[in-house]
């Protein structure tokens, strides 16, 4: 089983296509695992049944936690980019979050504050490590910035927990955000 291929399409189906699987997400993301099963070996894309098994490895062996199972169903922790939206239970963060970014945003962040732009929510990273790896997805030395979490949390602006890495968020306004480098 190519675990890494099944993992980007089952992202893909709760994160962003559920439609496409003809699955139906609850409120909180969950759809029922048997319905993901059922969609997933409707497919030709794989030489046997996808079981609960090869999903459960699936969770086990990424180095992201973008999956969840609870009970018998599964959702994406983070990263949906459909239009309905998720609904998250606010949380405490850590008093500082980090966002990596290229060089080519930063003008239009320091003018907007961050959006969460084609996503349901702004995604922030726990250290910088972390922001300099997502930035890099679109340069080659991003700009890393700091989010002042307990004034934004004073000000209104809630903060979702994605996994042991990430956070979710309303849009920041610029008040919150520091330029850490450029």
């Amino acid at each position: 089983m190519n675990y890494l291929r099944l993992s980007k399409e089952v992202s893909y189906a709760l994160r962003h296509n559920p439609k496409q699987y003809n699955l139906t997400l609850d409120s909180l993301g969950y759809v029922q695992i048997e319905e993901l099963l059922f969609a997933l070996n409707k497919s030709t894309h794989y030489p046997k049944e996808i079981t609960l098994e090869d999903l459960n490895k699936v969770i086990e062996i990424s180095d992201k936690k973008r999956l969840e199972i609870t009970e018998d169903k599964i959702r994406a922790l983070y990263g949906h980019s459909f239009i309905t939206k998720i609904e998250k239970v606010s949380a405490l963060p850590p008093e500082i979050l980090y966002h990596g970014t290229s060089h080519s945003t930063i003008d239009k962040i320091l003018k907007e504050g961050l959006k969460p732009m084609n996503r349901q929510y702004v995604h922030l990273s726990v250290d910088q490590e972390t922001a300099i790896q997502v930035g890099k997805r679109r340069d080659e030395a991003p700009v890393i910035l700091s989010i002042d979490t307990k004034s934004a949390i004073q000000s209104g602006i809630k903060f979702y927990l994605g996994n042991d890495k990430v956070w979710l968020s309303d849009p920041i306004p610029i008040q919150y955000i520091r330029v850490l480098n450029s």
